[in-house]
C-alpha cells in the first residue's frame, strides 16, 4: 500500500483543527468551486457552507453570508483554501454557541464535535469500562488497568488491538480476533491493519465513523478517540433495550399499536420510557424527559431504585438535602445491585448526560422490574420477523447510516415510512435526483405529506430503472416489508455499480452489470494460480468460504493467513473461515454489513455486495491491467489520487459525507 500524505495546511494549528477526513472533504468542495470559476471569492462561501451538513439545519444562507461579511467587507475578493478554513471554523463557532454547547457524541450518533474539548470525568469512566471488561484479557492483560489521570489511554489506542478488542465486546463476535494483529511491536502496515478492521467493524455494529480515519488512530486525536469509544460502550450498554432480546419491554405499552410504536423508538428513548413507567408506579409525579438537568437533583434515581430494589434503597434519602451526598447515597445503593461505579456524585449533580445515561442503563441490565410473565409477551411475538428479514434489515440499516445522511435509523421498517430517509439516501447516491421542495421533513402530521415523499422515490426509482412495477409510495407509507427491502437492495446495488463505473470513468466502456463483478473475480483467482471458481453468486460451493479467501488473497497476498483456514467441510468449519472472511475483508478496507451465516447460506444478495466490495477495493488500488476483466482506478476529479489513501474505506458504503 502507497504511503499516504494527506491535506497539508501551512499553520499547524489550523491543521490540528481538523481530521483528515474533513480537511479532503473540505478541500473537494473548495477545488470544485475553485473548477467551475477559475478562482474562490469570498461570495462563494455561504453557498458552500449552505450546503454543508452542520450548518444546514442552523442557518439560512442569508444568515451564513452575514456572519461571513463580518470578517470580510468585499464578497468579491478571492480567498485561499487556509481563509476557507478560518471562516468554516468561525462559522462553526457560532454553530456551537447557537445550539447552546458542543454536542455530545454518547448520545448523538456522530463523532464529530464543533469543539475538540475533552471531559475528564467520561475519560474516567470510559477507562473504567475498559479496566473491568478487558482486564482478564490475555492479551490485554498485560497492559491494564490502564490510569485515567494520565493519557495511557491514546497511547495504547495507536496500535488499534484495543478497539478491536472493545468492540469485540459490545456486540460478541464482530471481529474474528485471529485477524487482529498482535504482536508486541508493528510494524506501519500492521498497524493501520488493525485500524481499518476497527473503524469497518464499528460501522458494522452501528458506530457513525464518517470523519474518522485511520491516521486519526494512528495519531490518537483523543477528541476522536474519544467519541469513537463512547459509541462502542453505549453500543454494548443499550443492546438489551430491543423486543427481541427483552420482550418483557412490551409491559411499556397497552395495545399492538403502542408495540409498533417501541419498535420504531431509538434505544434512548426506551430507556427513558422505561425509567417513567417505574417512576409513576412508585408515585414519583414528574417525567423525566433527558439524561441531564431532570436528573440532577437525584430525585428521580431515589424513587427508581426504591421501586426496583426496596431492599437496598428506601425513599428516606430524599430528606439528605445535601445533593451531592444525597448522589453519593444513591451510587452506594446502586452498587448493592452490582452496578459498577462509573460516575460520581458530581456528574449526577451536574446532569452529565452521558454519564447519565451510562448510569440509567446498567440499572436497567441489572434489574428492569417488568413482567416474565409469557401473556405479555404475545405482541412481541406478533412482531418478530424471519431471520432472513432481520438479517437484511440489519444490513441496510447499517448502510443507510454508513452514508452519513442526516438522519439516524433505527428501524428500517418504521423510520422509511415518510420517505424522508429513502430520499436523503437517493440524494447521497444519485445527487440532485431530489426535489427538495416537493418533499416534506418530519415530523409529518398529514398522511397525504408522507404519501407525496414516498410517491417521488418510486418515481426517482423508476428513472434509475429500479424494478418496480406494480409499486406505489403508499406501499412504503403502509411499511411493505417485502417491498422496503427490495427497493433497498436495488439503493445498495445501484450504489455499488456507481462506484465501480467512476473507477472506470475514462474507460468509455458499458455500465458495469453484476456479470462484470462475478466475471473480475473469477479472472483474478485464476490469475493468481488458485483453482476456485464461482458459478453465481448464489454457487452453493461458496459456502465452504475458500473461494473468497482465495480471491481476497489475489488481491492482497499477505492478508490471508492460511494456517487459520480450514477445508470448510463441517458446519463449524464453515463459520469458522466464514468468520474469518468477513474480519479480513474488513482489514483489507472494505466495509461490509453482511453476517457469517450470510456466506454459509450463500444469500445471493450479500455474496454480490462482498465480491462487489473486495472488486471496488482492488480497483482503487490501480495497477491492474485491462486484461485482468477492469480498468485501472483513477485519480479523482480534484486532484487529489485516493488510491493512496489508506485512510479510506473504499467502499460502496462508505462515501464520505459532507
Amino acid at each position: 500500500m502507497a504511503g499516504f500524505v494527506g491535506v497539508i495546511v501551512s499553520d499547524t494549528w489550523l491543521q490540528s483543527q481538523f481530521t483528515q477526513v474533513e480537511l479532503r472533504t473540505l478541500k473537494s468542495r473548495f477545488i470544485s468551486k475553485k473548477n467551475e470559476a477559475g478562482r474562490v471569492i469570498v461570495g462563494d462561501l455561504p453557498p458552500i457552507f449552505a450546503k454543508l451538513k452542520a450548518f444546514s439545519e442552523m442557518f439560512t444562507e442569508d444568515e451564513i453570508k452575514a456572519i461571513v461579511q463580518e470578517s470580510h467587507t468585499n464578497m468579491e475578493d478571492e480567498i485561499d483554501f487556509e481563509s476557507f478554513l478560518r471562516a468554516f471554523l468561525n462559522l462553526q463557532a457560532r454553530a456551537t454557541a447557537k445550539s447552546g454547547g458542543s454536542r455530545s457524541s454518547f448520545l448523538k450518533a456522530s463523532s464529530t464535535t464543533f469543539q475538540h474539548t475533552i471531559n475528564e470525568s467520561e475519560k474516567s469512566s470510559y477507562v473504567a469500562h475498559i479496566n473491568g471488561y478487558l482486564g482478564e484479557d490475555p492479551f490485554m492483560k498485560d497492559f491494564l488497568p490502564i490510569d485515567p489521570s494520565t493519557n495511557a489511554l491514546f497511547d495504547l489506542v495507536k496500535d488499534g488491538v484495543l478497539l478491536c478488542k472493545l468492540i469485540n465486546v459490545a456486540v460478541p463476535g464482530t471481529i474474528d480476533e485471529r485477524a487482529i494483529n498482535t504482536k508486541r511491536v508493528l510494524n506501519p502496515w500492521e498497524r493501520n491493519e488493525n485500524h481499518t478492521l476497527c473503524l469497518n467493524s464499528a460501522k458494522a455494529i452501528g458506530c457513525t465513523v464518517v470523519n474518522i480515519g485511520t491516521q486519526d488512530l494512528v495519531e490518537a486525536r483523543p477528541h476522536l478517540v474519544l467519541g469513537l469509544i463512547s459509541q462502542i460502550i453505549k453500543i454494548q450498554m443499550l443492546a438489551d433495550l430491543d423486543l427481541n432480546k427483552t420482550p418483557q419491554l412490551v409491559e411499556l405499552f397497552d395495545d399492538s399499536q403502542d408495540v409498533e410504536e417501541l419498535m420504531g423508538l431509538p434505544p434512548e428513548k426506551v430507556l427513558l420510557k422505561w425509567m417513567n413507567f417505574h417512576l409513576k408506579k412508585s408515585g414519583y409525579e414528574k417525567q423525566v424527559t433527558n439524561f441531564s438537568s431532570d436528573v440532577k437533583d437525584g430525585e428521580a434515581y431515589v424513587y427508581l431504585l426504591n421501586a426496583l430494589a426496596p431492599e437496598h434503597a428506601a425513599l428516606g434519602t430524599l430528606d439528605v438535602k445535601d445533593p451531592k451526598q444525597r448522589a453519593s447515597m444513591i451510587l452506594e445503593q446502586a452498587e448493592k445491585l452490582d452496578c459498577k461505579r462509573y460516575l460520581t456524585p458530581t456528574d449526577i449533580v451536574e446532569g452529565s448526560p452521558n454519564l447519565n445515561l451510562a448510569f440509567v442503563a446498567q440499572i436497567f441490565q441489572h434489574r428492569n422490574g417488568l413482567s416474565v410473565d409469557s401473556k405479555n409477551t404475545t405482541f412481541a411475538e406478533m412482531m418478530t420477523d424471519d431471520t432472513q428479514t432481520s438479517r437484511e434489515e440489519r444490513c441496510f440499516r447499517l448502510w443507510i447510516n454508513s452514508l452519513g445522511i442526516a438522519t439516524y435509523v433505527n428501524r428500517v421498517f418504521e423510520d422509511v415510512r415518510t420517505g424522508w430517509v429513502l430520499l436523503e439516501v437517493l440524494d447521497k447516491i444519485a445527487p440532485g435526483s431530489v426535489n427538495w421542495k416537493h418533499a416534506t421533513k418530519p415530523p409529518i402530521k398529514m398522511p397525504f405529506r408522507k404519501v407525496e415523499n414516498c410517491n417521488q422515490v418510486i418515481m426517482i426509482g423508476k428513472e434509475l430503472n429500479f424494478s418496480l412495477v406494480n409499486v406505489a409510495g403508499n406501499d412504503v407509507v403502509q411499511g411493505n416489508k417485502k417491498l422496503i427491502l427490495a427497493f433497498l437492495w436495488q439503493l445498495m446495488r445501484f450504489s455499488m455499480l456507481q462506484l465501480l463505473k467512476n473507477l472506470r470513468f475514462h474507460s468509455h466502456r458499458k455500465e458495469i452489470a453484476d456479470s462484470d463483478i462475478l466475471n473480475w473475480a473469477n479472472n483474478k483467482v485464476k490469475k493468481a494460480g488458485k483453482t476456485s471458481e464461482m458459478d453465481s453468486f448464489k454457487d452453493k460451493n461458496l459456502s465452504n468460504g475458500i473461494f473468497f479467501l482465495e480471491l481476497l488473497s489475489s488481491v492482497e497476498p499477505r492478508v490471508v493467513n492460511w494456517s487459520l483456514v480450514t477445508k470448510g467441510e463441517t458446519d463449524e468449519d464453515k463459520k469458522l473461515n466464514a468468520t474469518y472472511i468477513i474480519s479480513v475483508a474488513r482489514k483489507l478496507g472494505c466495509s461490509i454489513f453482511l453476517l457469517p451465516e450470510d456466506i454459509i447460506e450463500v444469500n445471493q444478495k450479500m455474496i454480490l455486495t462482498l465480491t462487489a466490495s473486495i472488486m471496488y477495493w482492488s480497483l482503487h488500488q490501480g495497477g491492474e491491467s485491462e486484461t485482468e476483466g477492469s480498468p485501472s482506478a483513477q485519480v479523482s476529479a480534484d486532484g487529489d489520487d485516493e488510491t493512496s489513501d489508506p485512510t479510506r474505506s473504499p467502499n460502496p458504503a462508505t462515501e464520505e459525507s459532507s
